[in-house]
């Protein structure tokens, strides 16, 4: 299957991590049907990253087929992501885990991690102070953080002080479909986070239901989107595919360009000066 290029007029790469990508679309592995859909789904997204659990229960599947078999690791940059860890501790361990095993594939990204530290399993909302201290540690044993975050945006900024290489605030919940549930916050995020660095990159991470939602979070002025679900529980994951790979680009466009403002009144398109009037009867 040939994806063509996400790139377009007005995008440029960007940097996260010490890395140059083109596509600003990061899409996880989890919850597909198959691993064969997993794998068609992730070349029509066009994208570059692609997240992976690495506790070790989740590498291998009912068959004993392993999940790395299925990603092409000269395509792909994988990002070990410390999902289903609910205290820094065991978030700190389960990256060390995917370090070693991506050190072992000779895959790029060993060095770096997307950080979950979460609170509870009902909400799966981020745990601040154990996202805060796992951050801290994982920079000090050399790792590239990306860290989940609330859309709290002074929660967002603290996390960036301990140390993350990237913010990634949520839209709404891990999973939900909700999409962005509270724009004032993310265009928050983004001003704090991005005050004196402009290009301190800034992904929206969770909660993405269709690509209405990831061309919202790219035209509020994220620089990408991370999602799964969407994808993964979509009626058809593939097509869904190409539509998320068509809205990065359309949202990084449209924000790019600059919206109009928004206006109470209606506002013609076409100037009243100089209109012909139809007077009946003549």
């Amino acid at each position: 299957m040939t994806i063509p290029s996400p790139a377009g007029p007005g995008d440029s790469p960007f940097q996260i991590a010490g890395r140059t990508f083109t596509s600003r679309l990061f899409v996880g592995t989890g919850k597909y049907a198959t691993y064969d859909l997993m794998r068609d789904s992730l070349a029509a997204c066009g994208c570059e990253v692609v997240t992976v659990a690495v506790r070790r229960e989740r590498l291998f599947n009912e068959q004993g087929k392993s999940l790395l078999e299925f990603i092409d690791l000269s395509r792909y940059t994988i990002l070990p992501n410390t999902a289903g860890c609910f205290s820094a501790e065991d978030a700190i361990r389960v990256a060390r885990l995917g370090r070693d095993i991506l050190e072992q594939l000779n895959n790029p990204g060993a060095d770096w991690v997307k950080l979950e530290v979460l609170g509870d399993k009902k909400t799966l909302l981020p745990d601040p102070a154990g996202t805060i201290e796992a951050t801290r540690e994982l920079v000090k044993d050399g790792f590239r953080v990306l860290a989940y975050s609330s859309d709290d945006p002074i929660a967002a900024v603290r996390i960036k002080e301990a140390g993350a290489a990237s913010v990634m605030p949520a839209g709404s919940p891990i999973g939900s479909g909700q999409g962005i549930l509270n724009r004032n916050n993310i265009v928050l995020c983004l001003e704090l986070l991005k005050q004196g660095d402009p290009s301190y990159p800034v992904i929206v991470d969770a909660g993405v239901g269709a690509s209405s939602d990831t061309a919202q979070a790219m035209e509020l002025g994220a620089d990408g989107v991370l999602l799964n679900t969407a994808v993964a529980h979509a009626k058809d994951p593939v097509l869904m595919a190409h539509a998320m790979r068509h809205a990065v680009l359309a949202g990084r466009q449209s924000y790019l360009a600059g919206r109009i403002p928004r206006k109470l009144y209606a506002s013609a398109s076409s100037p009243w000066e100089g209109t012909i009037s139809y007077i009946p009867g003549e």
